[in-house]
């Protein structure tokens, strides 16, 4: 770590706060972390393994200790970090070195509470094989995409057999009560509990609820708990109102984003 520009500011539970001088600095210290992690691993029962975040910017410092957004926005990252996962902001990768740049893939935005907006989150491909770097995005391919025609899309929202079309331009109320769109029959979820709107080509499922709105993205082992936050819903995924997306029962639906032009 000080190899990297870092130093150690402080010790939570299991886990570590550090600062780094530079973001290239922070970057190289959580590869080179979970590269450790892995091959600590090797063979080992049971197997260790490490999430980390970090996030650039302006921090206030008191008493050996750091406050702030920036500081508010890095917690936040950590807690959607999969074991093995290093996880940070699309501000963090702009201020990266070019060649850095290169080895981190967009995910999705999320609310931090404080933030005005959302805070897009990237994940850092910290293995060097061929088969990880390819997976991610490059620049180069994200301005061609962003020059290409873009695309409608609709969301289908599933549930007990009933399959309700969402348009980019509508919104949708989840909840127990009859006059939302969709009655979810569970005690788990609120009268009011949810609601989905179109954001230009994205889709928002923003929690209004008491207990909770999950959302697991397929593909994924980790699902996001919101508390009167919102997120941006994947490609397709399951939303659980009230208890975990990853439990089967009554309070859970399923979703899937298409193209409007395959749903016609």
């Amino acid at each position: 770590m000080r190899t990297n520009g870092g130093r150690l500011v402080k010790t939570l539970g299991d886990g570590m706060v550090c600062q780094f001088n530079e973001p290239d600095g922070a970057f190289r210290a959580a590869c080179e972390m979970q590269l450790a992690a892995a091959d600590a691993d090797a063979g080992a029962d049971p197997k260790l393994a490490i999430k980390l975040g970090f996030t650039w910017g302006p921090v206030v410092s008191e008493g050996g200790d750091v406050f702030g957004d920036t500081v508010n926005v890095c917690a936040r990252v950590v807690s959607l970090a999969n074991a093995g996962q290093v996880l940070t902001t699309q501000e963090t990768i702009d201020g990266l070195s070019p060649g850095l740049r290169e080895r981190s893939r967009p995910l999705y935005p999320v609310k931090v509470r404080g933030r005005v907006g959302e805070v897009k989150v990237c994940e850092v491909i910290w293995r060097t094989g061929d088969a990880d770097i390819t997976k991610a995005f490059t620049r180069s391919g994200l301005q061609a995409a962003a020059k290409a025609t873009p695309r409608k899309w609709i969301l289908k929202v599933t549930y007990a057999g009933n399959t309700i079309v969402v348009e980019s331009s509508a919104s949708i109320k989840l909840g127990r009560d009859q006059t939302n769109d969709v009655v979810v029959n569970s005690n788990l979820a609120s009268r009011v509990h949810a609601r989905i709107h179109g954001r230009g080509d994205k889709f928002v499922v923003a929690d209004q609820s008491s207990n909770g709105t999950f959302v697991m993205v397929d593909g994924h082992t980790r699902e996001l708990r919101l508390r009167r936050e919102e997120a941006t819903l994947g490609e397709r995924g399951y939303i659980g109102l009230g208890g975990p997306a990853s439990s089967p029962g009554e309070h859970v639906l399923r979703y899937r984003l298409e193209s409007s032009k395959a749903s016609g």
